[in-house]
């Protein structure tokens, strides 16, 4: 049961290809859930399995079944693995949360023409400190600690349509993105909240109106990726 759910975890293939810097750490969360979870599928399918076997109703017996009305220490065990198990996965959904730059401050506003890298996880900085405000979104993680030069972005999100704004003042429906460089979206909402989300980068982040949002990856595969839209009131 344990190699079955090693092997499984690991050759699922439920994800989509990766194709950003930050896609392998999700990635390896997803496996590791999946793991856990296909575990936990074979003993309690196995456990049922079995029981229906082992303790069916013989033919022509119409008696009760013996009165049995808990077992305190098992339904402290099936309390306490779930519990552990939840613990564990929510430590390591916080690191990789945190090692993606999710849970830095980011700065926005109006950089001018210069960003510099700050602190252990990307964010961008604005020089100008007069023009800082606080936003929400993820940052790429590097694994140097050298200026980030990103490509950015201004994107607006409206019913029912992406629209970029490139820095050479070029507006389109397609955001078109350079490999192994990264990306820094500057991103609005027109009317309600958006979610940006590109499953092959493994990254989703809600777009607010009136809210500055960013959104810090880096490409790493060549190829054609959708958005995937989504959208709330």
């Amino acid at each position: 049961m344990t190699l079955i759910s090693l092997w499984y975890g690991q050759n699922h293939g439920l994800l989509p290809i990766a194709a950003s810097s930050d896609a392998g750490d999700v990635d390896e969360l997803f496996n590791f859930m999946m793991t856990i979870a296909t575990g936990l599928f074979l003993l309690v399918e196995g456990v049922l399995v079995y029981s229906l076997i082992k303790f069916r109703r013989k033919k022509g017996d119409t008696t009760d079944g013996p009165p049995i009305e808990g077992n305190v220490p098992l339904e402290i065990v099936w309390t306490a693995i779930p519990t552990v198990i939840v613990f564990i996965l929510s430590i390591y959904s916080f690191e990789i949360y945190n090692r993606m730059g999710g849970l830095d401050p980011m700065t926005s506003g109006d950089p001018g023409p210069q960003l510099a890298h700050a602190h252990h996880h990307s964010q961008l900085v604005a020089l100008d400190p007069s023009k800082q405000n606080i936003a929400l979104g993820l940052g790429a993680s590097p694994d140097s600690e050298q200026d980030l030069n990103p490509l950015e972005i201004k994107v607006n999100g409206i019913q029912y349509a992406w629209i970029f704004t490139y820095p050479d003042g070029v507006v389109s429906g397609e955001i078109h993105v350079p490999v192994n460089r990264p990306v820094a979206l500057n991103m609005t909402a027109g009317d309600v909240i958006h979610a940006f989300w590109l499953p092959e980068f493994r990254i989703k982040q809600d777009v607010i109106p009136g809210r500055e949002t960013n959104l810090i990856f880096t490409p790493n595969k060549i190829g054609q990726y959708y958005v995937a839209y989504t959208m709330a009131g």
